[in-house]
């Protein structure tokens, strides 16, 4: 080809080899904040892989992504969640899921899920059942695109034997399979990874282009964000992106695995983020008494799903005495390092 002169310029390595170039600065810089209702219209469908709930049981957790599901008649979900949550024991509640899995089925201090075990116990979910480490070792092996996870926890219990996706296979040779280290010649067990549709996530703190910080128990939210084919976050403040310049060590979730950004303060109530708000402890106790039975769950539904329009209405509902006592939190100062750069909500209307 010869060498390159002043009218050839030199072509940089990816071109040569054909890879995508980066995008303009203008087009990087792209707002991905939408409305919860727009998102769940655009992400989410019948019949989809969903995954959430990767934080604590009584954590971190989009609970109103899964009342959006509701509002918006989303049904039949194979729900992925490394913990049960109330979401899920709302949307189960609810007939919404027909099939799950799970590392953990609880509430914690707040009981089981009644909601859940209804569902499961009248036939009309399928629960598979997972250790909290299987849970994201799988979802470690959706994110790395490996083939299948090996696997030396759960070998030779009823979690590989029974196989609530095939009940009548047992022991069950589908769900974790068995493989032979080509090192050793031992034989271990293989789970399958877990690459769910859509992943909603909640964050503590995101700015408009999507990267994310989140404060307390992190669990696989950082796992689940590269596992799924689309990931839409749910954040309780949008902060400037300079927030993300000052801490990139922190953002855990970046925004170029992020399709869209929603703003939704006390996304996760009734349970906790910490830093913003701490678990509403008597809503937790009677939201789950109410999912324990049709009517309940019914009542639940009018009351605490379909009576809102707008993240505004939605925080009238809750109660300004409510969240101000939630958010006197003991875990208030791990926000302090952030609070310059938060947007206030007319820079967000803007």
């Amino acid at each position: 080809m010869g060498h390159p002169t002043s009218c050839q310029p030199m072509m940089k390595a990816g071109q040569r080899m054909g890879l995508p170039q980066p995008k303009p600065a203008s087009t990087r810089a792209t707002s991905k904040l939408i409305s919860l209702p727009e998102a769940v219209r655009r992400y989410t469908r019948d019949g989809m892989q969903y995954a959430s709930g990767a934080g604590l049981p009584v954590g971190s957790d989009a609970v109103a992504f899964g009342r959006e599901l509701l509002r918006q008649n989303r049904r039949d979900l194979h729900a992925i969640f490394h913990c049960n949550t109330q979401q899920l024991n709302l949307l189960a509640a609810a007939g919404a899921v027909t099939r799950a899995e799970c590392g953990f089925s609880g509430l914690e201090v707040f009981g089981f899920a009644n909601g859940l075990r209804r569902a499961v116990e009248s036939g009309r979910l399928a629960l598979e059942d997972y250790s909290n480490l299987a849970m994201p070792l799988r979802l470690l092996g959706g994110a790395l695109n490996w083939p299948f996870v090996p696997a030396t926890v759960n070998i030779g219990s009823d979690i590989q034997f029974r196989s609530a996706f095939v009940p009548g296979e047992y022991p069950s040779h589908s769900k974790i399979r068995s493989v032979t280290d080509p090192f050793s010649g031992r034989e271990i067990g293989a789970f399958s990874p877990l690459r769910p549709d859509l992943a909603a996530i909640h964050v503590t703190l995101a700015d408009r282009l999507g990267n994310c910080i989140m404060l307390g128990t992190e669990w696989s939210r950082y796992e689940l964000s590269r596992a799924a084919r689309q990931v839409v976050v749910i954040a309780d403040a949008i902060v400037d992106t300079a927030c993300m310049r000052q801490f990139p060590n922190l953002v855990r979730i970046p925004d170029i695995v992020v399709e869209a950004v929603v703003h939704w303060p006390f996304a996760a109530w009734p349970q906790a983020s910490p830093g913003m708000y701490d678990a509403d402890e008597e809503h937790m106790v009677a939201m789950n008494k109410a999912l324990a039975t049709e009517e309940g769950t019914a009542a639940y539904i009018r009351d605490y799903v379909e009576s809102y329009q707008d993240s505004a209405s939605y925080l009238d509902l809750i109660g300004s005495e409510r969240r101000e006592r939630l958010s006197r939190s003991t875990t208030s100062f791990l926000l302090d390092p952030y609070r310059q750069w938060i947007l206030p909500p007319q820079d967000l209307a803007a």
